[in-house]
C-alpha cells in the first residue's frame, strides 16, 4: 500500500454519524407498552413465544434467550461441558466475551490465526492447534461473512470436537442456503443495538441437542429445574431445585416483545444493509490500495460490519480526521491477546502474524439500515478528502 494523507483540515459536524445503529419505528415501541401494561413484564409467556420465532427462523429445534450475548456464550460453553484444563480454539479477532466466557469456566482460549481475505479463522491452520485437551472449535462471522463451515465441521468431525459458532454478527446470514443457526452444535447470537436486530441487550443460543437446552435452560436461571421436569416429586406443586450452580442471566419478556417486533424486519435490515454495502463497493472500487470487503457469492452476509483496509503508516491519521469530521468508524477488533489481563495471562509474548496485519489496516464505515444516502455520501466524500486518490 503507498497512499498518502491529505492535509486539509476539516470542522467537526455537530451530531456524530455512528458505524452502527438500531433501526426501531412505531411497531416497535408498541410492542414493548403492551407487554409493560400486562401482567408479565420479566419471565413471562412472551420469552418462549420469541425463542420459538429465532429458532424456527434459524431452522434449529431448540433456542435459549438470555440477557446479552457475552451470557449466550457462557451457558453455550457450559453446557458443552467446557471447564478447567479445556482448550477452545478460537480466532483472536473477535471481541473480548467469545475468550472471556471460555476463561469464566476455567478453560483456555486457543487463538488461531485469521484468514487476510475473509477475516475469518484459518481454516487451514486449525488442525495444527489441536490437542488432547480441545474441547471445542469456536469460528467467528465478522462482520456477518460465513466462515468456511465445511472445513471446520470436516475437522471437527475427524477429532470428536464440538463446533460452537459465534454468529453475533450474522443472523440473517447463509452458509450456502443454510441459515447460521442450523448448522453446528450450538450457534450464538446477540442483540446488541447494533447487532441485526435488538432487544436492547441480549442474546440467544440455537442448538438441536435437547441436552444442550435443557442444560442452559436451567443454567441462565440459577441452576434451578422446576417439579413438573423432575422425576419422582414427592413435595407439592410448590416444588423446585437447584441441580447445578447458575447464573440469573434471564431475559425480559419486554425485551422478547421488542425482539419480536424486530424479528420480522430482519430480511428488510439485511437487504438495506447490502445496499450501502453494494453503493460503497462502487464508489470506493477506484481508490488505489484500499481492500475493500470480501463477500463470498455462494454465500449471504448480513452485513453487520463494512471494513475496508488502509495502509497502517496512515490509519490512525485517516480514522482520527474521519471522527473529527463526525463519522463514528471504529476498528474491529484489537486482537484479543493484546489487552493487559491476557498478556498477564499466558499471551505476554503472544503474537499471530495475519491477525497484527489486519489489525493495523482495518477501519469500520457506518453501515445500518437508517443510514441515509446523504450520509453514506459525506463518508465516501470524506474518506476520498482524506487519502490521495
Amino acid at each position: 500500500m503507498s497512499m498518502k494523507i491529505s492535509n486539509q483540515s476539516n470542522n467537526k459536524e455537530n451530531t456524530m454519524i455512528p458505524y452502527g445503529h438500531q433501526s426501531l419505528d412505531n411497531d416497535d415501541i408498541e410492542a414493548v407498552v403492551n407487554v409493560l401494561k400486562s401482567d408479565w413484564i420479566t419471565q413471562g409467556p412472551i420469552v418462549k413465544e420469541f425463542e420459538m420465532k429465532i429458532a424456527d427462523y434459524c431452522g434449529a429445534k431448540y433456542a435459549v434467550a438470555v440477557n446479552s450475548g457475552t451470557a449466550a456464550l457462557h451457558c453455550a460453553y457450559y453446557s458443552a461441558g467446557i471447564g478447567p484444563g479445556d482448550e477452545v480454539i478460537m480466532p483472536a479477532q473477535t471481541f473480548l466475551a467469545t475468550a472471556n466466557a471460555v476463561k469464566y469456566l476455567g478453560a483456555k482460549p486457543v487463538f488461531c490465526d485469521i484468514d487476510l481475505k475473509t477475516y475469518n479463522i484459518d481454516v487451514t491452520k486449525i488442525e495444527s492447534l489441536i490437542t488432547k485437551k480441545t474441547r471445542a472449535i469456536v469460528p467467528v462471522h465478522i462482520g456477518g461473512e460465513p466462515c468456511n463451515m465445511d472445513e471446520i465441521l470436516m475437522i471437527a468431525k475427524k477429532h470428536d470436537l464440538l463446533v460452537i459458532e459465534d454468529a453475533s454478527h450474522a443472523l440473517g446470514s447463509k452458509y450456502k442456503e443454510r441459515k447460521i443457526g442450523s448448522i453446528s452444535d450450538m450457534t450464538v447470537f446477540s442483540f446488541h443495538p447494533v447487532k441485526s436486530i435488538t432487544t436492547g441487550e441480549g442474546g440467544v443460543v440455537c442448538t438441536d441437542n435437547e441436552k444442550f437446552y435443557k442444560l442452559m435452560c436451567a443454567f441462565r436461571s440459577h441452576g434451578v429445574v422446576n417439579g413438573d421436569q423432575i422425576e419422582n416429586v414427592k413435595e407439592g406443586p410448590w416444588y423446585f431445585e437447584m441441580q447445578q450452580l447458575g447464573f440469573n442471566y434471564r431475559i425480559t419478556d419486554f425485551q422478547c416483545a421488542l425482539g419480536k417486533s424486530q424479528l420480522r424486519k430482519l430480511i428488510d435490515f439485511v437487504q438495506k444493509r447490502r445496499n450501502i454495502a453494494e453503493y460503497y463497493n462502487d464508489a470506493l472500487k477506484n481508490i488505489n490500495d484500499l481492500i475493500l470487503p470480501y463477500f463470498d457469492e455462494k454465500n449471504i452476509s448480513s452485513l453487520h460490519l463494512y471494513i475496508i483496509r488502509i495502509d497502517k503508516s496512515i490509519r490512525k491519521e485517516v480514522f482520527t480526521k474521519l471522527r473529527e469530521a463526525g463519522i463514528g468508524v471504529q476498528v474491529h477488533y484489537i486482537p484479543v491477546y493484546h489487552h493487559p489481563y491476557y498478556r498477564k495471562n499466558g499471551f505476554a509474548n503472544f503474537s499471530l502474524p495475519n491477525t497484527e496485519e489486519y489489525y493495523e489496516t482495518c477501519i469500520s464505515l457506518p453501515i445500518y439500515p437508517g443510514l441515509k444516502r446523504e450520509e453514506q455520501n459525506f463518508v465516501i466524500d470524506k474518506l476520498k478528502e482524506f487519502i490521495s486518490v
